[in-house]
């Protein structure tokens, strides 16, 4: 980054609306914006002051291109810790393309992706782990990732590592200590004491890895496989659910060849939906290929729908149970009698209790006639087990964080493993040391160009 470099960006989507937002920040955003504004009362933007809009016109070649408000944010109380100037103009493209390129014309440079946080980062109004929730916030989709998102972006994640960080390096420093006075053999540091705050920290660590897993579903979508014999219904279920014909739904056995996947929102929780080729015997190379996706489909799932033709005979259906039961066994397994509308009272009641020891969790549905489909929704956020998430919470939804807490873990374990076989210090100082590099690097307090480059090539232009 540039320091002296004004950057300029469109940070509204694409396209015509209502109002478009133009941004810059870098020294002297404000007097570079002024050579191009005009104000009825012939007010400057550089004695504006900040926090304030301000009305006028952008003029390029003695010509209003557009009337528009002019937010004035100053040095270091802004977003990015610079100067920052935020045009609204007019949404069309003809005239956000214009102000920028005037903008450009007359000294800045087109801001590269995630250029204004980075600079954020860069200038300490966040840390690294703070940044990266900036973009999760822009592509929160549900309740749930907005929370998450939120409670990152302001410090709950950080102010956890911080603590432990700062636990470490008392830690070590105690131990290093003792270094400096090997030969006349002084003990700063109670092992035992020690002992007991690296288990803590320990556990910490672990409570936060451990978190992934809830975090990453929240923030991905909890997968759901929707499995079954041909012309069960998965793909009808699915068009349902998503309100859309995303599968094709023909009478003809073996349509559906290959894994169709989609998101859905159900009462705030996003679901990843996973439409699978229908299961049977085929000697179709191509059907066959599909069939065994949907094997490796239901070992990634969370929640499997096992979707039965309500028709299906008794016999068969517990022959089929021999072969999902086993890949299911570790999942959330529901199953679904479609085409209910079709049956009678008698065999309903006969399906109710089959295979009900095996399989608690049943419901009887027609995805034709949107039958049921309610209580299905409702299962699946049952399924799901979702805990509720308060700002309190910190969640761990980020796989680089996942993977430093990972090796943090593994370095604090050889800690409490070290001071249980009562290994000499300076080998316990560099565990320790370890640890906590791996907890900076999420802050990034530890980082390298490549890894910043590669984070923030990830946001879109103009944030």
């Amino acid at each position: 980054m540039q320091e002296n470099t004004i950057i300029a960006a469109i940070s509204t989507p694409a396209g015509i609306g209502g109002i478009a937002i133009i941004r810059l920040s870098g020294k002297g955003c404000i007097e570079l914006v002024d050579n191009i504004f005009k104000s009825p009362k012939g007010s400057k933007l550089t004695n504006a002051k900040a926090y304030t809009v301000q009305f006028g016109s952008i003029i390029k070649d003695d010509t209003a291109l557009d009337d528009v408000l002019i937010s004035v944010f100053r040095s270091p109380h802004s977003f990015t810790g610079e100067d920052i100037v935020e045009i609204s103009c007019h949404g069309s493209v003809y005239i956000q393309q214009n102000i920028l390129q005037l903008l450009i014309s007359v000294g800045a440079s087109l801001a590269q992706p995630g250029e204004f946080t980075q600079r954020a980062f860069l200038n300490g109004k966040m840390d690294l782990s703070q940044a990266e929730s900036v973009a999760d916030l822009i592509a929160s989709s549900s309740a749930a990732t907005h929370r998450l998102a939120m409670n990152q972006m302001r410090g709950g994640f950080s102010n956890k590592l911080v603590e432990l960080r700062a636990e470490l390096l008392n830690f070590t420093s105690l131990i290093e200590l003792e270094l400096d006075f090997s030969e006349e053999d002084v003990e700063f540091a109670n092992r035992e004491h020690l002992k007991d705050a690296a288990h803590q920290i320990e556990l910490h660590i672990k409570k936060l890895a451990d978190s992934f897993s809830l975090g990453n579903a929240v923030k991905n979508g909890i997968p759901v496989a929707i499995i079954g014999e041909t012309n069960a219904g998965k793909s009808t279920l699915l068009n349902f659910l998503l309100h859309e014909d995303k599968a094709i739904v023909s009478d003809i056995h073996g349509t559906t060849r290959d894994v169709i996947e989609d998101t859905i929102n159900i009462q705030g929780l996003t679901f990843r939906l996973i439409d699978t080729a229908g299961i049977r015997d085929t000697v179709d190379v191509i059907e066959s290929i599909g069939i065994e996706r949907t094997f490796k489909k239901i070992k990634q799932a969370n929640i499997v729908l096992w979707i039965v033709d309500a028709e299906t005979s008794n016999e068969h259906i517990e022959q089929l149970a021999k072969k999902i039961l086993p890949l299911a066994e570790d999942k959330k397994l529901i199953l679904v009698y479609n085409k209910v509308d079709i049956i009678s009272a008698e065999r309903k009641a006969e399906k109710e209790k089959l295979l009900s020891d095996k399989i608690p969790e049943r419901i009887f549905i027609s995805a034709k006639y949107e039958q049921g489909t309610n209580i299905l929704e409702d299962l699946l956020i049952q399924a799901a087990s979702i805990p509720k998430i308060s700002e309190q919470d910190v969640i761990v939804s980020n796989v680089r964080h996942y993977e430093a807490l990972q090796k943090a873990l593994i370095a604090i374990q050889r800690v409490t493993e070290g001071l249980d076989l009562k290994i000499s210090g300076d080998f316990l100082s560099q565990d320790i040391r370890e640890c906590m590099y791996y907890l900076g690097e999420i802050t990034g307090q530890i980082s390298t160009d490549e890894i910043l480059g590669h984070i923030f090539s990830k946001f879109c232009i103009g944030k």
